[in-house]
């Protein structure tokens, strides 16, 4: 169920070239990488979800400047779509989540890792070309979570995809916990959230993954600060890396490219509710991937639960995301001749209220 569209939010889907829509003055587009290859998910749509609630927040200041959200999902893995560079019409990037193997060379349709996708990584040069132009531009942002994590670590050869096996209890799924580094808890971001973390540094998390990022010893690169590991099933702190970031704002406090292993945009159980309607309505899915779908919604309504998942998603999601779009809606806004009451400093402003 994507979210209505509206005169403040559009929704356009490219599978092929000529699906691409012309830009427009008055339309701020958001690329969406859709890494799901075109198999039952939720993350894309709640994705949708959030962008259009961003929207409706900010209804009036868009109206007034005769601006309106757009976003533009790619399907990547099957099709081979891949947005162009910032600088242009882009200056926000969404990676999602999906299926199979980290590796694309490692997904033939066959391999029970593979979940059903066989692909010949034909993209991913592609991928890694924008990835390296995002990185560059301090103007630009992105926000990569679970599977698009796994895609830049290997990229940036910080970390190397590794099956979790019995002895972690196989797949990660489910309401887990990521423990903070002490370069996570003293960013000037992800600190202001500690106070509201279990045991001071912990975050619950939305996990579905096979895979764990292992890191491979080797320094990051300037700039970039491993945010949090896995907690284990026996509540250590894990070997496995799970939030990176890999540049911060000019300002200094908020990410400006920021990569998690987790599913931020799974937070609403009533909205996950509606979704799993909706993907049912389409037609038949996997008993095992309702069955997931089902035991994390029915985490989400514990309130407890639902509050820590909640502060997740806003820290490591929504407030970045809002953060992002702010700016690009001030721009856009002054750039047509027109002062903007609305300014990004006002996510930060109210993180300080946590």
């Amino acid at each position: 169920m994507k979210p209505a569209e509206s005169a403040t939010f559009a929704f356009s889907r490219v599978a092929r070239g000529r699906d691409l829509p012309p830009p427009a003055p008055h339309l701020i587009d958001i690329a969406l990488l859709d890494l799901y290859y075109e198999l039952p998910n939720l993350g894309h749509d709640s994705l949708l979800h959030i962008i259009a609630g961003v929207a409706h927040e900010i209804r009036p200041l868009l109206e007034a400047a005769g601006l309106s959200l757009r976003v533009i999902s790619f399907e990547v893995r099957k099709r081979g779509m891949i947005p162009e560079p910032p600088g242009g019409r882009f200056g926000i990037y969404i990676g999602t989540g999906g299926p199979g193997h980290i590796d694309p060379r490692h997904n033939d349709g066959l391999a029970p890792w593979s979940q059903g996708v066989r692909e010949d990584g034909a993209w991913e040069r592609r991928a890694r070309r924008l990835f390296a132009a995002i990185l560059a531009d301090p103007e630009a942002a992105m926000i990569g979570i679970c599977h698009s994590f796994g895609v830049l670590c290997n990229w940036l050869e910080a970390a190397r995809p590794t099956l979790r096996g019995l002895e972690k209890g196989g797949k990660s799924l489910g309401i887990q916990q990521n423990h903070l580094t002490d370069e996570g808890c003293a960013h000037p971001w992800f600190g202001r959230f500690l106070g509201g973390l279990a045991e001071g540094r912990r975050l619950s998390v939305t996990d579905s993954r096979l895979f764990d990022l292992i890191p491979n010893g080797m320094p990051l690169a300037s700039g970039m600060t491993v945010i949090a590991h896995e907690v284990t099933r026996d509540g250590a702190c894990g070997d496995a890396l799970t939030m990176l970031e890999l540049a911060r704002d000019g300002g200094g406090v908020m990410p400006r490219f920021l990569a998690v292993n987790h599913h931020p945009e799974v937070f609403d159980a009533a909205l996950q509710r509606r979704l799993v309607e909706e993907r049912l309505a389409e037609g038949p899915v996997p008993d095992d991937w309702l069955e997931e779908r089902a035991r994390i919604i029915d985490s989400l309504v514990d309130p407890v639960i639902g509050r820590r998942i909640r502060l997740t998603s806003r820290m490591t999601l929504v407030d970045p995301l809002r953060f992002h779009i702010f700016r690009q809606v001030r721009r856009r806004t002054e750039l047509l001749g027109r002062s903007s009451p609305l300014h990004e400093d006002q996510v930060l402003a109210s993180s300080l209220l946590v």
